[in-house]
């Protein structure tokens, strides 16, 4: 074996290498996250393309249930870029959690910001819903889109909801992404993941 060989087998590979496309411009307040610390189930989900909720269900084999704690139709205070949004521009701000239906347990939490003039009337349709969450909301409307993930990192709740109080003091395993339809954004969803949910400490179902 080659010394070339050998420092290249034993290189830890980073399955979020350029894969956040903004992850310099990540907010400060965020701080850094080793994806070589995080268990598999945490990478899978900081990567994952498709829905968290259907890995949270086929992982801990039990039906996950989306229950919102708030939503309202509101106006950009300013700018977004992310968004591409101007200031004034109507947006929809929802707040929901991932709930295991019998364990009860949470297993993420997640913030939205949608633009209300860019959702088609069947995804309007679905946000009023109580019981759906954003990835079959996307997926029934048939439309085509892409995410895009932004930055990842640990971030600290200032203002947790009821649900995530008991994870206030907590720096929670976060990321933020966004949805691109027709060639613009649609909303911009940041999931942040409980440590019992990150550290893998939850027993599966036998």
């Amino acid at each position: 074996m080659t010394a070339q060989f050998a420092a290249s087998s034993t290189a830890v590979f980073d399955p979020t290498a350029g894969r956040f496309i903004a992850q310099a411009r990540r907010p400060s307040v965020w701080s850094d996250v080793d994806p070589a610390s995080l268990t598999p189930l945490m990478r899978a989900l900081l990567v994952i393309d498709g829905t968290v909720t259907k890995i949270l269900e086929a992982y801990f084999l039990e039906p996950v249930d989306v229950q919102r704690i708030s939503q309202s139709t509101d106006k950009l205070g300013a700018a977004d870029v992310w968004l591409d949004a101007d200031a004034g521009e109507r947006i929809v701000n929802r707040e929901v959690v991932l709930v295991g239906r019998e364990s009860q347990r949470v297993y993420t939490y997640a913030q939205s910001t949608i633009m209300r003039d860019r959702l088609t009337d069947r995804m309007e349709a679905g946000l009023d819903a109580d019981n759906f969450g954003l990835g079959r909301i996307l997926l029934d409307s048939a439309a085509e889109m892409r995410r895009e993930c932004l930055w990842y990192g640990r971030q600290r709740l200032a203002n947790p909801p009821p649900p995530m109080s008991a994870h206030a003091d907590e720096a929670l395993v976060s990321r933020t992404y966004r949805v691109i339809k027709d060639g613009a954004p649609l909303m911009m969803i940041t999931e942040r993941f409980p440590p019992d949910v990150a550290n893998n400490q939850l027993e599966r179902r036998r």
